[in-house]
């Protein structure tokens, strides 16, 4: 493992030679006027008194760093499972953290409109969530797959107040959304705030949604060492974009003892032409303003990335993820659709808990290597959502391969 950098990312955005911003001219002033802005907030100790007043008052900060005694007994007891329980927060995951952050910076820019993607719908419907507090227009584009399977969040989103357009081009789905959005704002430049959902795109992005999202991470520091008087053994997330992995990774980088495993979507398998895993088996490209890994074809095009969890749906990665790999900081793996079905509903049987689909990859990759960890080891799971949203299409997979 190499040593980590001291300031990443450097001052052209780059986290070792990944990052940077590949982006339209138009879009250059508003980069630099906003890495501005965030920088001087950086440095604000009331901006952050407020965020952190929001999050604690609004949102329901700390979250609970919660010891799952039946999932430690069902792995064999040998190991103590700790899950770090962001699908409690409001909205019902992780994105509330960045989305207040970002919309916050927004209005004190000046700006009146919000705009934003989304794949799962979390994002947006944080996003929706902040703008409706913080009394700001907003735009949500979703790729039309998605609004199908995540019809329930669309609609929480539209009684938030947001605009909520679908996006028929390309495969429709998080990719698609995400360059409409950068359309919307190269069109709309001196009123709109584009509001990012993970830890990609041209640089401030990953670099502000880390700094916001490291709130999981810094509270599970404290909580840990609280419990057990030790830092944990493993920390295990999923990894689509990667700003869940990022916020309870990042606290965690230079103590060197703690194992950071990232788990991506496997699809219907590594080798066939449907997954997400873009750090297993992606190449170095340009997307969305980042030079990072991507899942290609032989020429270079982008391909279509697929996951049964809509929110792993991304044929990309933040680039301090790519960065970590290169390093050897963390470790990245995938697991299956099936696996991850089957963790979904384990935890739903045995702790009441019932997961985000992203989020039991991160479950499922533990219980397939639950027998080869030692004895007393501590691991602790970013539960990153709740899988209300995913009710309805695990209900209909099952009773679809039931039939089959």
């Amino acid at each position: 493992m190499k040593v980590l950098e001291k300031r990443l990312p450097n001052k052209r955005g780059y986290f070792g030679k990944f990052g940077g911003r590949f982006v339209p001219e138009t879009l250059i002033p508003l980069l630099y006027e906003l890495e501005s802005a965030y920088l001087r907030i950086k440095k604000d100790p009331l901006f952050w008194k407020e965020w952190k007043s929001i999050l604690q008052e609004y949102a329901g900060r700390p979250t609970p760093l919660y010891l799952a005694q039946n999932l430690s007994k069902y792995l064999g007891g040998h190991l103590k499972v700790y899950l770090k329980r962001e699908d409690l927060l409001h909205t019902g995951a992780h994105k509330l953290n960045n989305t207040l952050g970002q919309v916050l910076l927004g209005k004190k820019m000046g700006k009146t409109r919000i705009i934003a993607e989304t794949g799962a719908g979390q994002h947006g419907v944080a996003t929706a969530t902040a703008c409706a507090l913080l009394n700001m227009q907003c735009v949500v584009y979703m790729g039309a797959k998605d609004t199908e399977r995540q019809a329930l969040n669309v609609f929480r989103m539209q009684l938030l107040g947001a605009q909520v357009v679908p996006v028929y081009s390309g495969t429709q789905t998080l990719k698609d959304a995400i360059n409409e959005a950068l359309r919307d704002w190269v069109t709309n430049v001196k009123n709109t705030f584009y509001v990012i959902g993970s830890v990609v795109g041209p640089h401030p992005y990953p670099m502000m949604v880390r700094d916001f999202q490291s709130i999981i991470g810094l509270e599970t520091k404290r909580q840990i060492l609280k419990k057990e008087r030790r830092l944990p053994d493993i920390i295990l997330a999923c990894v689509g974009g990667g700003s869940n992995a990022m916020g309870i990774f990042y606290p965690f980088v230079r103590e060197s003892q703690v194992k950071l495993i990232g788990v991506e979507a496997a699809g219907l398998g590594l080798n066939s032409e449907h997954h997400s895993a873009t750090l297993c088996r992606g190449e170095p490209g340009i997307l969305h303003g980042m030079f990072t890994l991507l899942l290609q074809d032989k020429t270079g095009q982008i391909k279509g990335a697929h996951s049964i969890a809509p929110g792993l749906d991304y044929p990309g990665v933040g680039p301090e993820h790519t960065y970590f790999k290169e390093i050897g900081r963390a470790e990245y793996v995938s697991v299956t659709d099936k696996e991850a079905l089957e963790a979904f509903q384990i935890l739903s049987e045995i702790e009441g808990i019932i997961p985000a689909l992203e989020s039991a990859h991160a479950i499922a990759y533990l219980i397939k290597k639950a027998k080869e960890l030692p004895s007393e080891t501590i691991v602790v799971i970013n539960l990153s959502g709740r899988g209300d949203k995913d009710v309805t299409s695990v209900k209909e997979y099952l009773e679809k391969n039931e039939k089959g």
